[in-house]
């Protein structure tokens, strides 16, 4: 017992410095009521408002698709059925699609707020749902003892698929056009250095479809922050305070915003309560998301990125997919070809191909071939109009080049002067979508990285000219080849030919 009084007594006379400081008591959360809360996050109900709208119109959709699978079912049905068939229980069948299909699209996320109007999360969901609801409709009709109609879910499955995601592309469109009128808009606090927050800044402006604005920015503290068109608005133990005082619907985490995972945690304790969007950046930019994977270990969130996609952009299924559209190409254009030959050579009486030595995949040269649409000695020209360039980097043109021929402005507006290169798709020296091939002094001016595009076969289309052609700056050109070469996949190329279609029609950047 007096062992215990002394060992008492010493803590209670030791000296004031061997007594710990208490921790500072943390601060209040800030008390957020009910109707604060509620008018800054309008923008996310009214985007579940808008959902609530697709799901009715989808339920639509599906409506009418039923009703014509019902008058067209016959159709089908005969091809399995010689007598004539008995429709059993088909009035049940066509409410049980409709309400299976709504059911399996919000059980795999067409709804989500979250994927609504970027990605293909929804046009996924779409698809998915689509195949489930026809394998569940599948069993039961052969589980059925009496069985229905064959013909009613094959037709309501093959309209009903196509119209719904045609449906949310319009939706799609529409919102992308509000968004770029600044309707819309996902008010966003960008948090972390001044670089960081310039660099995500870049990206979101070449996208403003997506709707993100970044009204604000919060740096570290004890940074300064020059002048970039944002205004500052604190550091960042400010967040919370400005994001309610700003009225946002989230905050972008950029780079040097925290120094460890604590900080990170700390920030979204600070956010709790506020309904609002965290967006934390990995600084990874121009990867596509079919090779950005998240893995879960101890808590810990890996994000795993799959290696550059190069090697099968060179593969044979890109190499047999070019070879039948480009030998297709030339049977169905062979008219065209040979009118707009003959107009070149009664033009000028000059020759109808032009030649040109270009650099193709990993730096082999080889000769371009398109119809000539310029004077005969236009290369000899070439000298007196340096100085007129309109293009930044290594590129040269000019909008109105005088050596263009009258048959020759017509041809290349509508890139009709391109179709030759079809036959170099044919020899295997191009593709039909990939980064445009350089000449051969344009090549040896070009930086180490600016190299990757010559990884794959040069195509007569790609992501640059779908994207804005020769209006594009040649650093933007770069980044989205770059970013064509490391993110090939089959659905890229076809998507880029699409787009092609609407660029050559519309010709903008064509000169």
């Amino acid at each position: 017992m007096s062992d215990t009084l002394s060992e008492e007594g010493e803590e209670l006379m030791a000296p004031p410095s061997a007594i710990p400081e208490p921790e500072p008591a943390p601060d209040p959360p800030v008390v957020v009521d009910e109707p604060e809360r509620q008018q800054r996050t309008r923008l996310q109900k009214r985007i579940r408002q808008m959902l609530v709208g697709i799901f009715l119109m989808d339920a639509g959709v599906l409506f009418v698709t039923s009703c014509v699978a019902w008058l067209y079912q016959k159709v089908i049905d005969d091809l399995w059925f010689e007598a004539p068939y008995p429709y059993h229980w088909l009035p049940l069948l066509g409410p049980g699609m409709i309400l299976l299909w709504l059911g399996m699209l919000v059980v795999f996320g067409a709804y989500r707020v979250r994927n609504y109007g970027a990605g293909f999360e929804e046009f996924r969901a779409i698809a998915t749902a689509s195949l489930v609801t026809f394998g569940v409709a599948s069993m039961f009709g052969f589980l059925a003892s009496h069985h229905p109609s064959r013909g009613y879910p094959i037709l309501f499955f093959l309209l009903g698929t196509p119209l719904l995601l045609l449906a949310r592309y319009i939706d799609r469109r529409t919102l992308h056009v509000a968004r770029q009128q600044g309707r819309l808009s996902i008010r966003m606090i960008a948090l972390g250095s001044q670089q960081a927050v310039r660099e995500l800044v870049d990206v979101l402006e070449r996208a403003p479809w997506m709707g993100y604005k970044v009204v604000g920015m919060c740096v570290p503290r004890g940074q300064q922050a020059e002048e970039m068109g944002i205004p500052v608005l604190g550091d960042i133990d400010d967040v919370r305070h400005q994001a309610i005082e700003m009225n946002v619907d989230g905050v972008i985490v950029a780079g040097g915003s925290y120094s460890s995972a604590a900080d990170l945690r700390r920030l979204g304790w600070a956010l709790q309560g506020l309904e609002l969007d965290m967006l934390v950046i990995p600084s990874l930019t121009d990867i596509a998301g079919p090779r950005v994977h998240m893995r879960h270990v101890a808590g810990l969130p890996f994000v795993q990125v799959e290696e550059p996609q190069s090697d099968r952009a060179g593969g044979w299924a890109k190499r047999t997919f070019d070879v039948v559209l480009a030998g297709g190409g030339i049977l169905v254009l062979s008219p065209l070809l040979l009118l707009v030959a003959l107009l070149i050579r009664l033009q000028d009486g000059g020759s109808v191909l032009y030649r040109q030595r270009r650099v193709g995949a990993n730096g082999a040269e080889f000769d371009m071939i398109k119809f000539r649409s310029m004077v005969v000695d236009a290369e000899s020209r070439l000298d007196e109009l340096a100085h007129a360039n309109e293009h930044d980097g290594v590129l040269f043109k000019i909008r109105e080049d005088p050596r263009v021929t009258r048959v020759g402005r017509f041809i290349r507006k509508y890139s009709i002067d391109e179709l030759p290169q079809l036959f170099n798709v044919l020899r295997g020296e191009m593709s039909l979508v990939g980064p445009r091939p350089p000449l051969v002094n344009e090549y040896e001016r070009y930086e180490q990285d600016t190299h990757r595009r010559l990884l794959v076969r040069p195509g007569m289309t790609g992501l640059w000219q779908v994207s804005g052609r020769a209006d594009l700056p040649w650093s933007e050109a770069v980044r989205l080849d770059l970013y064509y070469v490391d993110n090939w996949s089959m659905v890229i190329d076809l998507v880029i030919m699409i787009k092609t279609v609407k660029a050559v029609l519309v010709s903008r950047g064509a000169y």
